[in-house]
């Protein structure tokens, strides 16, 4: 038995938290023993003292142990996932897991949903009439094994401290400790019992970290959680200043998504589901290296293995599987279209990620409150990327409205391109800027 007020002053003075004094807390946290005031009290001052190694991989395990952890091991495929940190246009888990499965490994992914500029998985995936993101946990395991693939949502029982801790952080100015967002990732992503995981931190102004340095400081915590709990991850740093791929808002995503596992779809949306799968497959032991495991996920974006295990999944969740075969039948529609056109003659040298972000959001893409709900059939297409030529008048975007925000959102996706008249056209630079191995 520990005294609150005693733990609170060592954090604040700077000095190091034992692991049975962290799981104590934690689990005061998990048993709402503990008031706000005093759990606000410790986000504070790990906020501003931080925590040592020891510290983070103990807190980590305190939170992932305050619920259930998957039981998985009577699946024979090695068991990994992928992370990301959050961008504007991120789409990359959807046919990021059926191909990482048709390659021989199981991807259990719990997902969330999104909270910002678009929604998140979970919002992509319900746009398609039908799915169901709310499976139990025997039945999760149960797909995962038989496809190999699996999405949905956080349970009540896995990371419930995470919970109360996530609210607490948006409302104490803490959601920017590295620590603390470390350990809110681990948590739950442990408790999926996975064997390894690749970590997407995106960087740039449409993402959370805005530097390379930053990206590599959570990367950084990440690891030591994993190296703890012997879950090796690798950490790639991409680049999010542009928007990914050619699509913002969750049905128009999916239909992204669907073009990338026929083997189409933007360039940079592949290069992301390309490289990303690698990692997957090197971690899981199927890949003899990032350049195999390329060449592995790419073929099963080619020779359609990837989309039949999509098909199957979407089936399998109560999805309608027509979606594989023309997602515009099948997909909720926006009631009008507005173009967006181009001011100026010139070439586009900047995209604002974080404007479109935001206008995607006004068009009711996503969402500010957890409670709002969200349009699967708005969005934004984009019809140029960063380096093209345009003329005067030329389309620059499509905006796909239900009449809410179409205004602010034409202003805020005009601001977004910028067109340069001597710029000199170039093809995108690639998103991949760096990659952290265990």
């Amino acid at each position: 038995m520990f005294i609150t007020q005693e733990l609170l002053r060592k954090k604040r003075d700077g000095q190091e938290l034992s692991r049975e004094e962290l799981a104590w807390f934690v689990a005061g946290i998990t048993a709402d023993t503990i008031p706000d005031y005093q759990v606000a009290a410790m986000l504070m001052a790990i906020y501003f003292r931080g925590m040592s190694q020891a510290e983070l991989a103990a807190w980590a395990d305190a939170m992932l142990r305050s619920g259930d952890i998957l039981d998985l091991g009577h699946i024979r495929r090695p068991k990994v996932d992928k992370h990301s940190t959050g961008g504007v246009g991120d789409k990359i888990s959807l046919p990021l897991a059926p191909a990482v499965a048709a390659c021989g490994a199981a991807v259990p992914m719990v997902s969330g949903r999104g909270l910002g500029h678009t929604g998140g998985t979970l919002d992509k995936l319900e746009s398609i009439p039908g799915f169901r993101v709310d499976l139990s946990a025997e039945r999760f395991a149960s797909q995962v094994d038989e496809l190999g693939a699996c999405l949905i949502g956080q349970t009540e029982r896995i990371a419930p401290a995470d919970r109360r801790l996530y609210a607490l952080r948006d409302v104490t100015a803490t959601v920017e400790s590295v620590p603390l967002i470390a350990s809110s990732i681990m948590s739950k992503k442990l408790a999926e019992g996975i064997d390894a995981l690749v970590l997407d931190c995106k960087v740039g102004r449409g993402a959370f970290m805005k530097t390379a340095d930053d990206a590599r400081t959570l990367a950084g915590a990440i690891q030591v959680i994993g190296r703890a709990a012997g879950v090796p991850v690798t950490c790639v740093l991409s680049d999010m200043n542009a928007p990914i791929g050619e699509t913002i808002g969750n049905a128009l995503e999916v239909a992204e998504s669907v073009a990338i596992l026929r083997g189409e779809g933007p360039a940079d949306t592949r290069e992301l589901v390309v490289a990303l799968g690698a990692e997957m497959l090197a971690l899981a032991g199927i890949a003899d290296g990032a350049t195999d495991g390329e060449r592995r996920i790419a073929a099963s974006l080619d020779d359609g293995t990837a989309l039949a295990i999509f098909r199957r999944m979407v089936k399998a969740q109560g999805g309608d599987p027509r979606v594989c075969d023309d997602p515009a039948a099948i997909l909720p529609r926006a009631g009008a279209e507005r173009t967006v056109a181009a001011e100026t003659d010139g070439v586009i040298t900047d995209i604002f990620a974080d404007d479109l972000g935001l206008a995607g959001l006004c068009l009711g893409a996503g969402r500010t409150r957890k409670e709002d709900a969200v349009d699967p059939a708005v969005g934004i297409r984009l019809h140029h990327r960063v380096g093209d030529r345009v003329v005067r008048g030329e389309a620059l975007a499509t905006l796909h409205e239900n009449g809410r925000g179409a205004e602010r959102a034409h202003s805020l996706v005009t601001n977004a391109f910028v067109i340069t008249t001597d710029g000199v056209p170039a093809p995108p630079p690639s998103r991949i800027l760096e990659v952290i191995r265990s």
